[in-house]
């Protein structure tokens, strides 16, 4: 009866040190974010929302692009 209680607790104490070191491990990845992508008006590149150039409700990979698409007849 002593073995299989002494095996309970051994059981126990590695469930609990495995649920501690998977939960250190998920918040160091936390603080990555995942952003929606934007395509560029002019050249068609993508990337992220907070990256782009936004002018008139479209959204832009540079400021040079921005003034380029801006300069061309419609």
């Amino acid at each position: 009866m002593g073995r299989l209680l002494f095996l309970g607790v051994i059981v126990v104490v590695v469930y609990l040190l495995i649920r501690y070191f998977s939960k250190r491990t998920s918040d160091k990845e936390s603080p990555i974010k995942a952003e929606d992508m934007v395509r560029c008006t002019h050249c068609g590149v993508h990337l992220p929302k907070g990256e782009c150039v936004v002018a008139d409700g479209d959204c832009y990979c540079s400021e040079a692009h921005r003034r380029a698409h801006a300069d061309q007849p419609e």
